[in-house]
């Protein structure tokens, strides 16, 4: 156990990648997601269509083959260098395969919340002369986004615990430290265990408590 405390630097560091990887993504994925969700609700139906292929695909694809993509295909075979560092490159493209991965799920959850909005709202809108972009960005967006702070919440708890996947495209973040852990100390296999289970905890158990206050406080009245 004395062995186990000396690592203690490491394994703070390998979660600090953990909520650098998850905070990054989370960023990307709403971002991009809210632009997927405009998409799928637009009046054009080329954008529509694009964004429907686009989250099929993404949420039907395994995580692993998506950051595989990134790593090996974008990163190595393409030859795409986003630092010139390679610990520094190996994240960001672990970030855009989450990215890319996760903003399907949160188009989906938007895209129920716009449902939520009454029709009439809208309608209401374009009798005042806005266009489609300023009634879904003064309307029908803020109201979606109150409607679906729960599930956005459990999509950002899915989205920690995915960066353990990270691992295929060579950033060290906390799965890959507790795999050398157990490997060197492999006697206190169940020490090491429940202590890395204990940090994803302490992680998500946060998150999920937010978000539900969250929900409850910006739930919108129908």
């Amino acid at each position: 156990m004395d062995a186990l405390l000396l690592e203690w630097d490491t394994v703070v560091a390998a979660f600090w990648m953990t909520v650098r990887l998850t905070a990054v993504s989370a960023l990307g994925s709403l971002v991009l997601g809210t632009l997927l969700t405009a998409m799928r609700v637009a009046p054009l139906a080329t954008l529509r269509r694009t964004a429907t292929v686009y989250v099929a695909v993404a949420r039907n694809t395994p995580l692993t083959l998506v950051l595989l993509f990134t790593g090996l295909g974008v990163g190595a075979n393409l030859g795409v260098e986003l630092s010139s560092d390679i610990a520094t490159n190996n994240f960001w493209l672990a970030c855009v395969g989450l990215t890319a991965y996760t903003s399907a799920f949160v188009c989906e959850a938007l895209r129920s919340g716009i449902n939520t909005v009454p029709v009439g709202q809208a309608e209401a809108a374009r009798s005042l002369g806005l266009g489609f972009l300023q009634t879904l960005r003064l309307i029908t967006l803020p109201q979606a986004f109150r409607a679906v702070v729960a599930p956005l919440g459990s999509i950002l708890i899915a989205l920690t615990k995915n960066t353990t996947i990270a691992l295929v495209v060579g950033v060290s973040e906390a799965s890959v430290r507790m795999r050398e852990m157990i490997e060197t100390y492999g006697d206190q296999v169940m020490q090491i265990f429940l202590g890395f289970a204990a940090g994803f905890v302490l992680l998500c158990l946060p998150m999920g408590l937010l978000f539900g206050w969250l929900s409850r406080r910006l739930a919108v009245a129908r």
